[in-house]
């Protein structure tokens, strides 16, 4: 249901929208449960690093693994992503749902680890093969093996997602009707883990 647009809105400089969906009520454990629900049904998702002298830069990735707030990404150590977080650990990782408009944000730092790093077996697919081609000189051969074969591992810090509460009619509707009232559509909840969130998420992986 739209929500009225009030005076304390704007003397506070306040985002009406954030203000109104902004999640104070479930309980954390719910929150995190659901953010693992929301998450793990998108498997492909924007990287993002920072490159030395541009700025953010992203591109799509998808996720060999969720080991609770933290992402897996096998990668090919040669792609400047990696000069990138030589440079800067820094990243974010963000996915967005086109059906529900769900979304996800999880900010954080990087770890890269090279071939010798035994999780990549497990995390190999021979689907992954198609990203870096075989050589024929049976060392560059594209499976776990491949020497430029690495992990990216993201360490949450902070994460954002909103889950939307309205079927993709009702979120027409919503917008629809706020905009002939002067109303703030009101199509879903946003939430928040802070660091000790993420912590915990660590000692109980969902």
């Amino acid at each position: 249901m739209p929500q009225p647009l009030k005076a304390s809105h704007i003397d506070s400089k306040t985002d009406p929208t954030v203000a109104n969906q902004w999640d104070h009520e479930t309980p954390k454990k719910q929150q995190i449960d659901e953010f693992y629900k929301t998450v793990d049904g998108m498997k492909i998702g924007l990287l993002t690093t920072i490159r030395d002298g541009i700025g953010p830069v992203a591109r799509s990735m998808a996720v060999a693994k969720r080991e609770g707030p933290d992402f897996l990404f096998l990668a090919n150590k040669h792609s400047t992503k990696f000069a990138d977080l030589a440079h800067d650990k820094t990243a974010q990782l963000t996915f967005q749902n086109s059906s529900s408009q769900d979304w996800v944000s999880v900010s954080g730092t990087v770890v890269t680890t090279a071939n010798d790093d035994p999780r990549i077996k497990d995390l190999y697919s021979t689907a992954t093969a198609a990203w870096f081609g075989d050589l024929g000189d049976g060392v560059h051969n594209g499976t776990h093996e491949d020497p430029r074969m690495a992990i990216i591992e993201l360490k949450a810090k902070y994460i954002s997602y909103w889950k939307s509460t309205v079927t993709s009619l009702g979120f027409l509707k919503e917008v629809a009707q706020a905009s002939l009232t002067g109303s703030v559509a009101d199509t879903g909840v946003q939430r928040q883990l802070v660091a000790e969130d993420v912590e915990a998420m660590r000692k109980t992986p969902g």
